[in-house]
């Protein structure tokens, strides 16, 4: 096979395949990646989503090499800053969007329902009642201790990293398994008589001939877009970013206090991200260019990241995108994976986690005999949908909030709402959200992620009557202060963020607990 791009969802491609079906020498697919040194990655996928720490473990890379090599430091959710309201007076809002799931603890008692019937004005925000990770998080202390070994811990975690070398990493893994690299440009892409792909031709290597094309060149979709003409299905109208103003902030010292969330703060038409790096921030904005200028949008930036402690002048460079997605991803002998295939926005990590579906059901769906496109079909299906259910819970994020500016007002605009939310939040006014909502195979997001944006919002669902008929509610109140006492022990327990990343960088994980070691409850 033959990918053509490089980039993290090339060089993915490329280990996953090589690890799942099996190196060349030892029966396997020959695997060729051709790579343009001259074509830079987009670069600024710089957060992901916990099922990473799957797909690394199962590559062979051990965590500590992998975040010493990237400048990953640990990622335990998302803040989002003024989202429901803008700010006055200088007050703001926010809430957390936590890795963890809600704690059931071993009589696995669903608490929403025990949460929603407690005293709005008195309660507690939804994920902190039902997890302690928020805690952890504020006080900036790692979600796991040295000696838990790599890709484990008692939190929920994915990473912060730096975009290019976490593509090193994978190139050099890539190689390791097998992979042949190759650096050069795609110059013309040859179809035959039937519309497939026959070869393509390099000006650097000549004729290349593979039985399958993996398109991983980016925005430009070479082979699935321009060569195949697949049609790109635009959703500008539910999702209107679509321009982001980025640039990297240094810290003021190298041991200045360490993040371990997102941080997105919503602005006038659009929001920023705030990513911290063990070495640096990167901060964006993303925008909708029909609600805000260039000039305008550099300036919302500059604004917010000298607001954020860095330095009021920073470089800044622009990147433009179209919100949507490939009709099909795999036709004939070409499929897509990354961005190729298609983009959203950057909300919520989306990016990477749909490199990773995509590898995961090539390596599934390969044909070891047979047409090598008899799969096709069901792997279109799956991929559409995953990318509609993404839509929907992106969407969620911003139809819900009580902004007023004009971009926040066509958000909350019902025709720009999917069909199927609209449903699904009339539902949600009278039951919280259930996992009979979603079809899993479909899904990146579970019911209980709907749920920690919902009530982060102030999302209201009438629950008076059925909250009547709770038939645990003394072992619910149990169950609430008992996440307060974990929270409580792991404060104790957890170190400090920026000490850990330190640590790791320097001897990676120990092999055993010290000794006693400290206990965390679960």
């Amino acid at each position: 096979m033959l990918i053509v791009g490089g980039g993290a969802a090339g060089w993915l491609t490329a280990s996953y395949l090589a690890s799942h079906l099996g190196q060349e020498r030892h029966g396997g697919p020959r695997i060729t990646l051709l790579e343009s040194p001259d074509i830079g990655i987009i670069g600024v996928g710089e957060g992901t989503f916990p099922t990473t720490r799957n797909i690394l473990r199962t590559l062979g890379i051990e965590e500590a090499e992998f975040m010493r090599e990237s400048q990953a430091a640990f990622k335990q959710g998302i803040r989002f800053d003024d989202w429901e309201v803008a700010p006055k007076n200088d007050v703001h809002s926010h809430y957390f969007h936590p890795f963890e799931a809600p704690y059931i603890g071993k009589d696995e008692l669903d608490l929403l329902p025990y949460w929603l019937i407690q005293d709005p004005a008195t309660r507690p925000p939804y994920a902190e009642a039902v997890t302690f990770q928020k805690r952890i998080a504020d006080a900036r202390l790692a979600p796991k201790r040295l000696f838990q070994g790599h890709y484990s811990g008692p939190l929920n975690y994915a990473y912060h990293f730096d975009a290019a070398r976490f593509a090193g990493v994978l190139a050099r893994r890539s190689k390791a398994l097998g992979v042949h690299h190759l650096q050069g440009l795609l110059g013309e892409v040859v179809l035959d008589d039937t519309g497939a792909i026959s070869h393509a031709i390099s000006p650097d290597h000549g004729r290349l001939e593979a039985d399958l094309y993996i398109d991983c060149t980016g925005f430009r979709s070479e082979l699935l877009g321009k060569a195949l003409n697949v049609p790109f299905r635009p959703v500008s109208d539910m999702l209107f970013a679509d321009r982001a103003v980025v640039c990297q902030v240094p810290y003021p010292n190298p041991n200045a206090p360490l993040e371990s969330y997102t941080i997105a703060t919503a602005h006038e038409a659009g929001w920023t991200w705030d990513i911290g790096l063990a070495n640096r921030r990167g901060i964006g904005y993303v925008h909708s260019s029909h609600h805000s200028s260039e000039a305008r949008a550099e300036g919302v930036l500059a604004a917010y990241v000298a607001r954020s402690g860095g330095k009021e002048e920073v470089e800044m460079r622009h990147i433009k995108f179209d919100a949507g997605y490939r009709t099909q991803h795999w036709v004939k002998n070409c499929v897509a994976v990354g961005l190729s295939a298609g983009f959203l926005e950057p909300l919520e990590s989306t990016g990477m986690v749909l490199i990773e579906a995509a590898v995961n059901k090539i390596a599934e769906f390969f044909p070891h005999s047979g047409r090598i496109d008899a799969s096709a079909g069901l792997f279109n299906d799956l991929m559409v949908k995953r990318y509609e259910a993404i839509i929907t819970f992106i969407k969620l994020h911003y139809c819900l909030s009580k902004r007023d500016e004009p971009f926040w007002r066509d958000n909350a605009a019902p025709d720009s709402i999917p069909e199927r939310l609209r449903m699904l939040l009339d539902i949600w006014q009278h039951r919280p959200p259930s996992r009979y909502d979603f079809v899993i195979d479909h899904e990146t997001f579970a019911h209980f992620n709907y749920q920690y944006i919902l009530y982060g919002m102030n999302f209201q669902t009438d629950y008076r009557l059925a909250g009547q008929a709770l038939p645990m509610k003394d072992k619910a109140e149990q169950i609430f202060a008992r996440i307060h006492s974990f929270g409580e022990q792991a404060a104790k327990d957890l170190s400090a963020h920026r000490a850990t990343i330190k640590a790791i960088y320097d001897n990676g994980f120990v092999e055993r607990a010290p000794s006693p070691a400290p206990a965390l409850a679960r």
